[in-house]
């Protein structure tokens, strides 16, 4: 049994633990995540998504294995236990390349499969819910369910064929958007326990097929909407009476919990109650570099009073410009007047200003904030105006005003909420406030 399998059996035996899920390939949110995981005694599941990694690099330009050895190199340099970082795959499917016709886009889906088991990821979410160009839409159940089972095979093959210990697998049809919704509107329903259901038995019958009934006894979890989600200014909470049908279906399942995806924003306590209602496996991504970003922008806020115009980073404007001349990342999702995209571009909640941190330019200025505020350490006049969370531990002699441990205390204190809700030793939102001083 993987550790993953022995947290869900734990889940399932009424301990109250879970498993977050940090989707993101930002170098300085992945070591705040392996801090906080080191803070709270947690295992660590890192995932990338299809966008972002895959058989031809994704928008960061790495391959599964390229990706793997990227943090393998931060856990060495954190001296993070490899027994405790668990790789995970999310939205593996045909997801980047639902414009061409079906075959092709499957075609490339179990290319990508193979890729991700072979390079060691462990956790593997089959995501087959979108159309392709010429599937009917919305696309049925059956079909997202035979091309989970096609990719499934894939990955049974591809463990085997490498030496490695079996995947296990999340599956479900009710996939919210990656990254956020473009516009909340009425908010998002929680799934039905009939929906659920439906899903569930729709998997069941796909696995049949003798050489896919060990793949279905690793299938630890399912994709709901238990009515949390995101879009670019707004966040839905979660709401635990109306999805208490939803929780009461699971109770009734062997061996599954829920996977909850697009968790970013919610407060320490909806989380809590998210593991405690048998969502036990929550996703945080764009909260994470959103927290990045805003660290960022505050020492870049101390850098211009700080020192002379011409010796600054102008990181916020070279970002900006970036985005501007290059807004694939961005166009199709923000819409308004200049002033509003201005401010979408920087602060929308969907934090599509996370696909440019690697870029050239962008990366110069972040180095040139870094340098100028270690030669000119921020006063704590200026930490207390911009970083006043921060300020307070600087004061308190638990953290240094260097810029790195200023970013990354700010990201730990958004990943910590997830920690403790999943801990094992059920750390408690009333614990924060001595459970947090000791991450710096």
């Amino acid at each position: 049994m993987s550790l993953v399998q022995s947290l869900i059996a734990a889940h399932r035996r009424g301990e109250r633990v879970g498993l977050y899920s940090v989707c993101c390939s930002n170098e300085q949110v992945l070591c705040a995540a392996m801090q906080v995981a080191q803070r709270y005694d947690t295992v660590l599941l890192i995932e990338a998504t299809s966008n972002q990694v895959d058989q031809f690099g994704g928008y960061t330009g790495m391959t599964p294995a390229q990706y793997r050895d990227f943090v393998l190199q931060l856990a060495r340099e954190q001296d993070f236990p490899r027994e405790r970082l668990i790789l995970g795959g999310d939205h593996l499917g045909p997801n980047a390349w639902q414009q061409r016709p079906a075959a092709e886009a499957m075609a490339l889906a179990r290319e990508l499969i193979a890729a991700y088991v072979a390079a060691g990821f462990h956790k593997i979410h089959l995501d087959c819910s979108m159309a392709c160009a010429d599937d009917p839409t919305p696309l049925p159940d059956e079909i997202v369910a035979a091309r989970s089972a096609e990719l499934a095979r894939v990955a049974e093959r591809a463990a085997a064929d490498a030496g490695l210990p079996p995947p296990v697998y999340v599956i479900g049809t009710e996939v919210p958007v990656p990254g956020g919704e473009a516009s909340l509107g009425g908010g998002v329903a929680v799934t039905a326990p009939d929906a659920a259901a439906h899903t569930l038995e729709i998997h069941r019958l796909a696995f049949l097929a003798p050489d896919l009934a060990p793949a279905w006894e690793r299938v630890i979890a399912m994709v709901v909407q238990p009515g949390v989600d995101f879009d670019h200014s707004l966040v839905q909470r979660y709401d635990p009476q109306a999805a208490r049908a939803l929780s009461a279906f699971v109770e009734g399942q062997p061996r599954i919990v829920f996977e909850a995806h697009s968790t970013d924003y919610q407060s320490e306590d909806a989380l809590h109650a998210l593991v405690r209602d048998h969502y036990a496996i929550l996703k945080v991504g764009p909260a994470a570099t959103y927290a990045y970003r805003e660290a960022v922008f505050a020492l870049a806020a101390i850098e211009r009073e700080l020192l002379p115009a011409e010796q600054c980073s102008d990181l916020v404007e070279v970002l900006d410009r970036c985005m501007r001349e290059r807004p694939a990342y961005w166009n199709k999702h923000y819409h308004g007047d200049e002033r509003q995209l201005r401010l979408l571009r920087a602060y929308a909640l969907s934090d599509r200003s996370r696909y440019y941190w690697g870029e050239p330019e962008v990366q110069a200025a972040l180095q040139r904030l870094i340098d100028n505020l270690r030669r000119t350490p921020p006063p704590t006049i200026l930490l207390s105006q911009f970083m006043p969370e921060q300020q307070r531990d600087v004061e308190a002699g638990r953290l240094q005003a260097e810029p790195l441990a200023l970013i990354r205390h700010r990201i730990h204190g958004r990943l910590a909420e997830y920690a403790r809700a999943c801990a094992r030793n059920g750390i408690g939102s009333e614990n924060e406030t001595s459970a947090a001083k000791s991450l710096s």
